[in-house]
């Protein structure tokens, strides 16, 4: 098949996300299939400034086309659309504009898929609340396949929203949660789709010495991924905070990933910024025990890296997409509040046998459901299942 694969950024400088989902499903495509990469020339998710080079290029043999972002995003007009967009009586005009302000703004990708949209069997879209997404997918609507990424937040709930989740002609979905909140929103019968998470490969020994001069020391916590209020680091530092106040335990909290908000100068807090997949791999085969601290989630990523690990995890228990996950694999320790939290770290540092159990039975559930062949036999079977009609959908960008 010809296939094409839609995102807002995409290279190996992105160590999660939906757009290392999108590489990574993308890459192995490509071993028997005819696969095109459309995108944009940014490469900061904030501004959408343009840095790559427009045009086409290839990575790891896969044929990638840029185009340009017509204008970065204003983090003042974003903030004032998205109190309008999300207040319950917003307009259609106002929705739509929600999306071009979150950008990234694309005109010559969306064109593209107009013009050149019926040139591939199926089009693949990640992550629905992205311009590009929004204002591509109907162009090409009868071989869309979406992979919403869709969160239990606000903007899955706009009036918009369900009548362009209505136009995909297929779904990828990263768990059941994610699956059930998308079809609740539909209106009409749902198209084929599959579950897949994301895949695995199975975790080598950890880079010798990879961790050396990074300051961090056992016994430690660890965050994996982007820094950020949104991901609920800001409430994480807090509970961490009081617990190193209130435990004489040593444990540190060790933070890897890009950094969007203030850190505190704490001495049992170590930020590394965004770190190699060697070191990455490293802070997972020592940790003590991840903590995923977001209430919104279509699916954690580092939730499974840290099982292929065999290391157990806490989570926040508000999410019911990590709610689900910790359930499914009995693999990690959820919490609500500030004492639940402490109570959780507590008991899995006091308790290492339980904890390497936890660990291993995450293992297991990864290995049964997570390795690349059955993920991508999943998507294979749902290529075949969907159906091309004939007429394209328009929407305006």
């Amino acid at each position: 098949m010809r296939l094409a694969c839609v995102v807002h950024r995409y290279g190996t400088d992105f160590a999660g996300g939906s757009e290392a989902h999108c590489r990574h499903i993308a890459e192995r495509l490509a071993a028997s299939h005819d696969v095109t990469v459309l995108t944009t020339c940014a490469k900061d998710h904030i501004t959408w400034r343009n840095e790559y080079p427009a045009g086409e290029a290839t990575l790891n043999r896969v044929r990638v086309i840029r185009f340009s972002v017509a204008r970065q995003r204003s983090l003042h007009r974003f903030h004032d659309i998205s109190e309008i967009a999300f207040s319950g009586t917003a307009s259609v005009a106002d929705q739509e504009e929600w999306f071009r302000e979150n950008g990234p703004l694309t005109p010559g990708l969306v064109d593209y898929l107009r013009d050149h949209g019926r040139d591939f069997d199926r089009v693949l879209f990640w992550a629905f609340r992205y311009a590009e997404v929004y204002f591509g997918l109907p162009r090409v609507a009868d071989r869309a396949i979406l992979v919403p990424t869709a969160e239990d937040d606000p903007l899955i709930r706009m009036d918009i929203v369900g009548p362009f989740l209505d136009k995909a002609a297929g779904y990828v979905f990263l768990t059941p949660e994610e699956q059930g909140l998308v079809e609740r929103r539909l209106s009409v019968a749902p198209p084929p789709s599959c579950v897949i998470g994301s895949g695995l490969a199975p975790a080598g020994p950890p880079r010798v010495g990879a961790l050396e001069g990074l300051g961090v020391r056992a016994p430690y916590l660890l965050y994996l991924g982007r820094i950020d209020p949104n991901k609920g680091c800001e409430t994480l530092l807090h509970h961490f905070v009081r617990y190193a106040r209130e435990h004489d335990d040593g444990l540190q909290l060790v933070m890897a990933g890009p950094v969007n908000m203030p850190i505190p100068d704490h001495p049992r807090v170590t930020r590394l910024g965004f770190v190699d997949e060697g070191v990455r791999d490293a802070l997972l085969a020592e940790a003590a025990m991840l903590v995923v601290p977001s209430r919104f989630e279509s699916l954690s990523l580092v939730l499974l890296e840290a099982w292929n690990h065999g290391l157990a995890a806490v989570v926040n228990g508000h999410c019911s997409v990590l709610k689900g996950q910790a359930h499914r694999a009995n693999a990690a320790l959820t919490y609500h509040n500030y004492d639940e939290f402490a109570r959780v770290v507590e008991y899995l540092l006091a308790n290492p046998a339980e904890a390497k159990q936890l660990g291993r039975q995450g293992l297991d559930y990864v290995n049964r459901e997570y390795r690349w062949p059955t993920v991508m036999a999943k998507v294979e079977r749902l290529l075949r299942d969907v159906g091309t009609g004939t007429g394209l959908s328009t929407l305006n960008p």
